[in-house]
């Protein structure tokens, strides 16, 4: 061997050496920065879990989690805007803890009830119900006595006097009533009926729900979100809305001469009661509902755009509504018949929406064209009255332009001015409105009743949507309904205000 060959050797080993641990120290570093990677993305992912998803999946009622925190704490008050108590738990000596509702049916659809699943509030807020936010040290107290701790309090938007006015104007009929602040989306009031005491679910649960009942369950089910109805004349609003953007520059000038009823074909469609409205504008067509001038709108609509038109306005789509809600429906086709062009340009044919719908509609005219999300959650207060969180008010965007809202506030305020919702007249303020007769079955003198509108002063404008049930004519008996809600809203107010000092 040559004197230079076994250094090179060496060297050779050496630097193979080298790379081998240069390797192992490079694959080391990647399964560092991996697992510092993963570590990062799990810590990111708890904390969006915490703070986002975390009461959504606890609300989940297969959650099993559930239980832990029942065993853990008290289930918290769910209370109204002046923290009037709404719900609550007592517990007895023994441990034993029972649900109660101090004003039982008054609010027995939206703040719902805890026992055989969760429903309303109770199931929306079941998350902060079910956490304790006193101090750790308290709660520490608590396991070592083996006590429970007390849940978090929920102050929700419902005002009292609000839910107390609807409910007893709504009286012995099937319906609902909706009430929202537009500018804000706060749920006010909601009232479905008939109703129920959610603190006797339990002894009436076979009762409520049996197959054969009277009822066959609708007690349980909230009409103000659930039910889906034909809209009847209320539905004018949205015709109206597509017939001025398919016409911008001559909708104006539109006239007809109502003589009672219109033909197209086979087929007629009549005013209600036959009256016959004489010439009209398109104000006035409006404000008396005329179905003949309406239908014959309709015959001149492009029904794809229609189509959009309504699905802009979220029908055929989900709502952004906290409650469990049925998606409203419209159907429209291309080839559409006259006679189907006609019904559903005047609210009958096959087009379907729940009262909040349409609430939710009359809240966006009365904010500019702007869709104010609803909420019923105001904030979470510890058991010590601490503010845990609060909830802000957020927009869902915009379903029309402001020059469009302000078109069709004039043509609803018609309505209250001269037509079919003239009871309202008289307020002192000014309100807009639209009224609806919607037949349900071939027996055209069975019909619902329905409002909707708003109210116009500048000062937290309320939307309010009536549907009183297989009662008749809305001016007849949805407008008295929505007449002691303004009345109660704006005399209210006024009267607290003054004692604030506020004016």
């Amino acid at each position: 061997m040559k004197k230079n060959e076994q250094p090179k050797q060496e060297k050779q080993k050496e630097s193979k050496t080298g790379r081998a641990k240069s390797r192992k120290n490079h694959e080391l570093a990647v399964i560092t920065y991996l697992f510092i990677g993963l570590f990062a993305l799990m810590t990111g992912y708890f904390i969006y879990f915490d703070a986002v998803l975390s009461p959504d999946v606890i609300n989940n009622p297969y959650n099993a989690r559930l239980d832990a925190f029942a065993e853990r704490n008290i289930r918290g008050n769910i209370l109204a805007s002046d923290g009037t108590v709404l719900a609550e738990t007592k517990a007895a000596s023994d441990g034993t803890e029972t649900r109660e509702y101090p004003y039982a049916n008054l609010f027995a659809h939206v703040v719902g009830y805890s026992t055989r699943g969760n429903t309303g509030i109770e199931q929306l807020a079941n998350y902060y119900l079910l956490t304790s936010s006193i101090s750790p040290a308290e709660q520490l107290k608590n396991q070592v006595k083996d006590q429970k701790s007390q849940g978090d309090n929920v102050v929700t938007t419902l005002d009292m006097d609000l839910q107390r006015t609807a409910y007893d104007a709504l009286g012995k009929n099937r319906g609902a009533v909706v009430v929202l602040e537009a500018q804000t989306g706060r749920v006010l009031a909601m009232v479905s009926k008939p109703d129920y005491d959610p603190g006797t679910i339990n002894e009436k649960w076979d009762t409520l729900t049996a197959e054969d009942s009277p009822e066959s369950g609708s007690v349980l089910y909230n009409r103000a979100t659930q039910g889906l109805y034909a809209p009847g004349s209320t539905f004018k609003i949205v015709t109206l809305l597509e017939y001025m953007r398919e016409n911008p520059d001559s909708y104006a000038d539109f006239s007809f001469n109502c003589k009672g009823k219109v033909t197209e074909g086979n087929y007629t469609i009549s005013c209600y009661n036959k009256k016959a409205h004489g010439a009209e504008d398109l104000t006035k067509a409006f404000a008396k509902s005329c179905n003949s001038a309406f239908a014959t709108i309709g015959l001149s609509l492009d029904e794809s755009v229609f189509k959009s038109t309504c699905e802009e306005l979220l029908f055929n789509t989900e709502l952004p509504s906290p409650l469990t809600y049925s998606k409203s429906s419209f159907s429209l086709k291309t080839d559409a018949t006259p006679a189907e062009q006609m019904m559903t340009a005047i609210g009958q044919g096959e087009t379907l929406v729940s009262p909040l719908h349409m609430a939710l509609i009359a809240g966006t005219i009365a904010n500019d064209g702007v869709l104010m999300k609803p909420y019923l959650l105001e904030e979470v207060r510890s058991a010590k009255g601490a503010t845990v969180k609060t909830f802000d008010t957020e927009e869902y965007g915009s379903l029309m332009t402001a020059d469009e809202a302000a078109a069709l506030t004039e043509y609803m305020k018609a309505v209250v001015e001269s037509g079919t919702g003239s009871k309202l007249k008289d307020l002192g303020f000014e309100t807009a409105g639209k009224t609806g007769t919607a037949e349900y079955t071939s027996d055209k003198s069975k019909s619902h009743a329905w409002f909707v509108g708003f109210s116009d002063t500048g000062d937290r404008d309320i939307a309010v949507c009536v549907l009183v049930e297989e009662r008749g004519s809305g001016s007849e008996y949805a407008v008295p309904i929505a007449r002691q809600i303004f009345q109660e809203w704006y005399g209210n107010k006024a009267l607290k205000d003054l004692m604030n000092g506020t004016e």
